[in-house]
């Protein structure tokens, strides 16, 4: 005769016990997209920019509204401004490489066109911007109870459906949603913002406040 004492052992099994349960099932690598790298470009000296504006006519210029000038690349695809303190602002490349590469292609073509370009050029990357997805369905309002007093989270679901997580090392802000979506922001490297991705996971699994699907 099969023994039934064990009958019915788990059906009175918690609630929070079985969504423990499912938290723990094995996550799948985190997707990261880069959106936009903000990079830095300066000069020993100034750039005559009516200059460029005469040369390049599809340059924006008004220094009436702004004063610096617009300079678009199709390839690699991006947006570069340019002042007469010899400063230049790209946005729109998406890897480091790709930033830096479209601010020194202006620079040759600067200086393709007669404009007089002397000394060095100083590159640096100011913001990296990008969006992840972790994989799974995050509890805001519990991670907010875990983390909010003094752990750098920001959290007013009345105003703003995400939460704002300030992680300090490496230094970068988490916009996190309860879809498992997140953008990551304020990273002066790459490698910044994959840490920071594997290291938000990592909290979350810690504090049992996300579900993978």
């Amino acid at each position: 005769m099969a023994d039934t004492r064990t009958e019915g052992a788990n059906v009175n099994v918690s609630p929070s016990r079985i969504s423990k349960e499912v938290r723990k099932i094995k996550r799948a690598k985190p997707d990261v997209q880069i959106v936009n790298v903000v990079a830095s470009g300066s000069l020993e000296h100034g750039i005559d920019l009516r200059a460029v504006n005469k040369i390049f006519p599809e340059t924006e210029y008004d220094p009436k509204k702004f004063p610096g000038l617009v300079f678009r690349l199709k390839k690699p695809k991006t947006s570069s401004l340019l002042f007469s303190s010899g400063k230049i602002i790209c946005t729109g490349g998406r890897s480091e490489k790709q930033a830096a590469s479209a601010i020194r292609k202006v620079i040759r073509m600067l200086k393709k066109q007669g404009i007089v370009i002397k000394g060095n050029l100083t590159i640096k990357i100011q913001n990296i911007v990008a969006s992840l997805d972790l994989g799974g369905s995050i509890s805001l309002l519990d991670l907010y109870m875990e983390s909010g007093r003094g752990g750098g989270a920001m959290y007013e679901p009345d105003q703003f459906p995400g939460l704002i997580y300030r992680m300090k090392e490496p230094s970068v802000v988490l916009l996190l949603f309860s879809t498992g979506k997140a953008v990551c922001t304020g990273a002066k490297n790459e490698e910044d913002v994959y840490h920071a991705t594997e290291k938000i996971s990592q909290i979350l699994e810690k504090h049992n406040v996300i579900t993978y699907s």
